[in-house]
């Protein structure tokens, strides 16, 4: 089955944005105009797609994590995060 260019973009579009390591998400809240009008909105997380490299196994991995959680794992390196993100079920591999 052949997939047009738009239908391709949609199936990129449809991945969750969920941090893999903190589990955090979007959030809905309001857009408040000047007239006090409030109309639906979302906050996405900041998430970008990282390589890290893992010494114990000698491997790389790829994960979605937002930029607070990068900053955690400059703090107490990728090995200890991931093991906190198991132990707390957001990462399961």
């Amino acid at each position: 089955m052949h997939l047009d260019f738009k239908q391709q973009n949609l199936k990129l579009y449809r991945m969750s944005r969920v941090c893999e390591l903190t589990g955090k998400k979007a959030m809905v809240g309001n857009n408040v105009s000047h007239a006090l009008n409030r109309t639906k909105r979302k906050f996405n997380a900041n998430l970008v797609k990282k390589r890290f490299y893992l010494p114990e196994e000698d491997s790389w991995i790829t994960l979605k994590v937002s930029t607070s959680a990068l900053k955690t794992i400059n703090k107490i390196g990728i090995s200890a995060a991931i093991k906190e993100a198991k132990s707390k079920g957001f990462l399961t591999k």
